[in-house]
């Protein structure tokens, strides 16, 4: 084997590392996590003290795939009473006690923060390096001067992370010299130390997740990816990772029968971790895949970054999801309809989707999508409101079109984007260090975008949308 930074394998396999959460329903989560040996029986023992775990639910979900060094274990955590503080314990004899706030039920109006990251890669030796800062002193000290650092340092300001693509950048091992010989150990290296490093946030938060670029694994840079095993190309990693972790979709809690049948028809045209929707509190949020399955899809075969991968679902499907998605939201439960996704179609710089934009914009604009959340460029930038390049005519206050955003400036190998000249409807664009975003909702109709300096905390720029939200069901 060649000599890479892997982290050392427990002498106890049922070891968990690279812990994970996600939201499951209004009255559950899932719990994900990596262990070095497959398990006959993940489990997880949780209750409402950590002195007292009196409750426990298993699965048969242990999964992996050539060359791996890991698998990926998940257990759903049901009847849980909303927005409770729960502790919980992956059974192993080497796991400590944890928690996590359990979801707020779909129309609960108390204000709330999501975080956003994307385009975020590993730190240290074998992937991204830079010189330490501050230090963190609750996580790795490879982690100083990182995005993964501030979100853990003010893990008490947010209550979910949304992470539409782009983890680890393991496809980028051959950038790094001490990597040139290492090949599949250097990516499986670089993955094993993202995610363990990722571990402080997302064992802590619903830390949900959809596909980018990169996701597509070692075919992302075609001259290496002769080089890569058949198990680690097509999005593998990403769907043995959250497959079983992110959810297929909510029912709706709306009195209105159409909205019901819509939501029914949506969950079973969702397929996690590519395309899928989730309610919180005051919000309806959908996370969408720009990669593969939709017309003219840069990702699929024959699409325009040459990634060869894909489908995931049955033609059409997609776009059939987020339509009777979209379409089933009731306004006076989940006031807020936020979509997340990978590869913007408004930027400051180059490397919009056009084919995103076609596919996908109608429906964010027939439906009244309040706030678009992207990444792929990597840096910060935020739009009026806006529809077909056009600016909405009222701005912030009560506009028809969706306020866009791109959150791509976690931090990575690959370094900052350039803010580029087209700014006819930014109004923020950064790119002088590592940042990222987070989305306060305020009440039903008050909307805050905040992006913060991922070295120090620093406010870069804040703005808040307003939205009477005075229709149940919005068509336009």
């Amino acid at each position: 084997m060649a000599v890479v930074n892997y982290p050392a394998i427990p002498l106890d396999t049922t070891t968990p590392v690279q812990q994970r959460l996600a939201l499951a329903g209004p009255n559950a989560m899932t719990v994900g996590w990596n262990t070095y040996a497959a398990q006959s029986r993940p489990c997880v023992s949780y209750g409402l003290s950590a002195a007292a775990l009196t409750q426990q639910q298993c699965s048969l979900e242990s999964v992996t795939y050539p060359s791996s060094r890991t698998w990926a274990n998940s257990v759903t955590l049901t009847g849980l009473t909303p927005s409770t503080t729960y502790y919980y314990k992956i059974v192993s004899t080497n796991s400590s006690v944890e928690h996590f706030l359990s979801p707020r039920t779909p129309g609960d109006k108390t204000p709330f923060a999501m975080d956003v990251v994307i385009d975020l890669g590993v730190y240290g030796e074998n992937g991204f390096t830079t010189k330490k800062r501050d230090t963190i002193p609750t996580i790795d000290p490879a982690l100083n001067h990182s995005t993964i650092g501030q979100l853990a340092t003010n893990i008490n300001n947010y209550e979910l992370v949304i992470h539409p693509g782009d983890f680890a950048y393991a496809d980028d091992w051959f950038l790094t010299p001490t990597n040139l010989l290492s090949g599949k150990n250097a990516y499986e290296a670089i993955l094993e130390n993202f995610y363990t490093q990722l571990a402080p946030v997302a064992g802590r938060k619903a830390y949900m997740a959809s596909p980018g670029n990169h996701e597509a694994n070692c075919q992302e840079i075609p001259l290496t990816s002769v080089l890569c095993p058949a198990g680690q190309k097509n999005f593998t990693d990403f769907m043995i990772r959250f497959g079983k972790v992110m959810p297929s979709g909510f029912g709706s809690v709306s009195s209105n029968t159409t909205a019901q049948a819509l939501a029914n028809t949506a969950k079973a045209l969702a397929k996690p971790p590519f395309w899928y929707s989730f309610e919180y509190g005051m919000a309806h949020v959908v996370m969408v895949n720009t990669e593969t399955d939709f017309p003219d899809a840069p990702d699929q075969p024959g699409g325009s970054a040459g990634l060869n991968s894909g489908p995931f679902g049955t033609p059409g499907q997609q776009l059939a999801f987020l339509a009777a998605d979209l379409a089933s939201v009731d306004r006076t439960v989940t006031p807020w309809v936020i979509v997340a996704g990978h590869r913007p179609w408004y930027s400051t710089g180059t490397s919009t989707c056009a084919p995103c934009q076609k596919a996908f914009e109608p429906l964010f604009y027939q439906y009244g999508v309040d706030l678009a959340i992207f990444g792929h460029v990597h840096n910060s930038q935020r739009f009026v409101p806006t529809n077909n390049s056009i600016a909405d005519p009222n701005g912030m206050n009560d506009p028809k079109a969706p306020l866009y955003i791109v959150a791509g400036g976690a931090g990575n190998i690959e370094g900052l984007s350039s803010v580029g000249t087209n700014k006819t409807t930014n109004r923020f664009a950064y790119a002088d260090d590592f940042s990222y975003a987070s989305v306060t909702l305020q009440d039903e109709t008050h909307l805050k975008v905040d992006f913060f300096k991922s070295k120090d905390g620093t406010l870069l720029d804040s703005s808040v949308l307003y939205k009477k939200h005075n229709v149940q069901f919005v068509r336009q």
